[in-house]
């Protein structure tokens, strides 16, 4: 019997883990923008981001699973909320507390990611996460609405065994760090897939020029979508020459996109760039299909005063200044799903699935004939 609970600390931060995981430029792909350094949702100061990874068993009972924590501003996520706003593309999903995020247009804790029949269980984990850091929240009570997001991994996770526990979402949130960031086959995207291939968790960023502001955007995508002809990277449908095995014949899955920034936005206009993310998406071939919980939400780490001052501080953008930052969005959310393709590993999951793994080397022929081979830099 396989069995086999995967830690942050024992395979998402570690450097040989991270070196054995190729991301879209290693495989020469050309991406618009200039990324971080870290080309990662961490790039963004402050952010860091935890998983708690679930690998065990196998058969009828197959798990293959796990959570994802984002947190705002590190250890402060939860004395200084965070200017947000959020966009359903497609709403057959779960993002929990986005009633509040509208309302207030703040976000006041972190980001967890799971798979469907989790939520529940990781949102009143957060709770209790929560209360046991001790005072009441920064509106001085003792409450908490968590957001919570969810896509569904029942093909390869035995998604009704319930193996997502509480301590599964605390030790995502524990292990939160900056720093690069695990893909592919970890935290809540273990068992995702997208256009019939294994994928999951995926990251990416983008700085502007300092004529721009200088601003940094960084997403981290739970990829969990699309048929594969529907593929596209660099502008090429490479679905539809890939020879790997089909998983199934009928628009189905979801993604989680979560955005950050550094530049100084109030809510309504993070709800602008959260729709922008949508045409990320659809750089990667997604139609969002009725069965598809596209779901996003974005997330500002300035003005870390406003949710705690009297009177609140809050600098912002004009809006005609915020193109830049629209195509930053774009282009790291494109990156952000290729390299949770790229990080994906073959897996055999419940009753005996198989999904395949994006074959890198047939990609690279596929862009190669297409003229949109780059040179292989990180």
């Amino acid at each position: 019997m396989l069995r086999l609970l995967l830690s942050c600390a024992a395979l998402c931060w570690a450097g040989a883990a991270m070196a054995e995981a190729p991301r879209g430029r290693d495989l020469g792909i050309p991406f618009d923008g200039t990324p971080g350094a870290l080309n990662a949702i961490t790039d963004v100061a402050g952010v860091t981001v935890g998983f708690s990874t679930i690998v065990e068993g196998e058969g009828a009972h197959a798990a293959r699973t796990g959570v994802t924590a984002i947190l705002p501003r590190g250890p402060e996520t939860l004395s200084k909320p965070s200017f947000a706003g959020w966009f359903s593309l497609n709403g057959n999903g779960e993002l929990t507390g986005t009633t509040w995020v509208e309302e207030s247009g703040f976000l006041e804790g972190p980001v967890m990611i799971t798979n469907t029949h989790s939520v529940g269980t990781v949102r009143d984990a957060t709770i209790q996460w929560r209360v046991a850091q001790g005072g009441a929240d920064a509106s001085g009570y003792w409450w908490s609405l968590p957001v919570v997001g969810e896509t569904w991994d029942g093909h390869l996770n035995d998604i009704n065994g319930f193996h997502v526990k509480p301590e599964h979402a605390f030790q995502a949130l524990e292990s939160a760090r900056g720093g690069p960031v695990a893909e592919g086959n970890v935290g809540g995207g273990t068992g995702m897939i997208c256009y019939e291939l294994k994928c999951g968790t995926g990251t990416s960023s983008r700085v502007l020029t300092a004529q721009d502001g200088g601003y940094t955007v960084g997403v981290l995508v739970q990829a969990n979508h699309g048929l594969r002809d529907q593929l596209t990277v660099s502008g090429v449908p490479v679905g539809r020459e890939l020879t790997t095995p089909r998983v199934w014949n009928e628009e189905t899955g979801s993604i989680i996109i979560v955005v950050a920034t550094d530049a100084p936005l109030l809510p309504h206009q993070l709800k602008r760039l959260a729709r922008r993310s949508s045409l990320g998406l659809a750089r990667s071939g997604a139609i969002s299909g009725n069965g598809s919980g596209d779901i996003f939400i974005a997330f500002s780490t300035a003005n870390p005063e406003a949710g705690t001052a009297s009177p609140p501080p809050a600098a912002f953008l004009a809006n005609d200044r915020m193109d830049a930052l629209f195509e930053a969005t774009v282009q790291a959310t494109d990156e952000a799903i290729v390299n949770a393709l790229a990080a994906g590993r073959d897996m055999t999951g419940v009753d005996g699935h198989f999904v395949p793994a994006l074959d890198h080397a047939q990609l690279r022929a596929i862009l190669q004939r297409h003229n949109r081979l780059a040179g292989a830099t990180r």
